[in-house]
């Protein structure tokens, strides 16, 4: 990485895990650019952040190749480059996997798979011509790697899952150029994604070993740890509480 403040591109950033990695870029005197779906969202959360020199929003379908190609060329305008990729939209759904239908399965590969693809070519293509290397981090699941019976999520596991295979295979391709590319792992977050209540998340405690369940900036931690750390590639870190450590 080089030595000005790294410049971030961060997905699904107008709540939850993608604001808080976002304000923890902030934080640390980064530029950001800010990309999620609803515009009116996204730039109240630009807004919070407080820093507008150091801020830019692009707003979009991230299952659109476009909006990748756009998240980059914003970064570029007005920072003159790209660092960091995050990439945190997702939709997640829990179902038993014969409910699932078409429309929800096209969603969840478009957002939590196609958009990451496509948004990182056009990351690691600026990348490139900047030189100095880079690096990736992707936010995936920690039921990925310990599926629970309680839990039916078997669609976008298998897209998760995809996306763990991914990350290390990638991070292979692209270590002779210093890009690295990562996964950050999250158990039961307590995030607007899951559209739960502080009671609700409180009951689902029991299902981390540790007891309790996470919080967006211990993921935010994790991701800004992966994101500057030189020596680390093809890592999928869980940060679940232990629930992924086997069976408990």
């Amino acid at each position: 990485m080089t030595a000005h403040p790294a410049v971030a591109i961060v997905t699904g950033a107008s709540s939850g895990i993608g604001f808080a990695v976002a304000e923890a870029f902030s934080r640390r005197g980064s530029p950001a650019v800010l990309g999620a779906r609803d515009e009116t969202r996204l730039r109240a959360a630009a807004e919070r952040l407080g820093a507008p020199q150091r801020v830019a929003t692009v707003a979009g379908d991230i299952g659109e190749a476009a909006t990748g190609r756009r998240l980059v060329a914003a970064a570029v305008e007005k920072f003159g480059r790209v660092d960091v990729m995050v990439h945190s939209a997702g939709i997640f759904s829990a179902r038993p996997f014969a409910e699932y239908t078409e429309d929800d399965l096209d969603a969840m590969f478009r957002t939590n798979l196609r958009g990451v693809l496509t948004a990182t070519q056009a990351g690691v293509r600026q990348m490139r011509r900047q030189g100095g290397g880079g690096s990736v981090v992707v936010v995936s699941a920690a039921i990925a790697l310990q599926p629970l019976a309680s839990v039916p999520a078997s669609a976008p596991i298998a897209i998760k899952g995809g996306l763990n295979a991914w990350t290390r295979a990638l991070a292979l391709e692209l270590a002779p150029e210093q890009i690295r590319v990562n996964a950050v792992a999250p158990g039961i977050i307590r995030t607007p994604l899951l559209g739960l209540s502080d009671e609700q998340f409180d009951g689902m405690g029991g299902m981390q070993p540790i007891g309790h369940v996470g919080e967006v900036n211990e993921i935010a931690d994790a991701v800004l740890y992966l994101a500057h750390a030189k020596f680390t590639t093809g890592v999928v870190l869980p940060v679940d509480g232990g629930m992924a450590s086997g069976r408990w």
